[in-house]
């Protein structure tokens, strides 16, 4: 994926999720674990040196994998390079799970899911599609997983 480094540098530089200074191995072979300055922007882990305002690097949390190494450990495996492993570790067991959970959830794929369940419990209950208001409830990005937008329910009956 391309992406234009100042426009990078100017998302990193952005009110954060979450930030803290962790303990950070990258992925290669012989990596060590280093003190980082690491920041949840949106759906982007920016990681800095602790004392540089740039980033040195970013990791779109999209089509990845996040587990729980240990009680104060998490790492970062990204489905298409399952050998290449980013390693976190926090300062107790507690901020793990925040950066766990934070993570998690700062993903495009999880706020989709979460939109469309949303978008058919609503309609379950109310015979309506809140996205057709919007006029964006026949964009595919929006369809449940048959494909199939939302159809009006009977309510006739009721």
């Amino acid at each position: 994926m391309r992406f234009n480094e100042r426009e990078l540098v100017s998302l990193s530089r952005q009110p954060s999720d979450m930030a803290a200074e962790l303990g950070m191995r990258g992925p290669k072979k012989g990596d060590v674990v280093k003190k980082r300055l690491v920041k949840l922007v949106v759906n982007f882990l920016f990681y800095f040196r602790t004392d540089e305002e740039e980033p040195i690097g970013a990791l779109l949390l999209e089509q990845c994998r996040v587990e729980k190494e240990d009680s104060q450990t998490f790492s970062i495996t990204f489905l298409d390079e399952t050998e290449k492993k980013y390693v976190f570790e926090c300062n107790s067991e507690e901020q793990c799970k925040k950066w766990i959970d934070s993570v998690i959830k700062a993903s495009y794929e999880f706020m989709r899911r979460n939109l469309i369940f949303f978008r058919t419990e609503i309609h379950r209950l109310t015979g309506k599609d809140p996205l057709e208001q919007y006029g964006i409830s026949d964009e595919t990005r929006f369809q449940v997983s048959n494909g199939q937008p939302l159809k009006p329910r009977d309510t006739s009956s009721l």
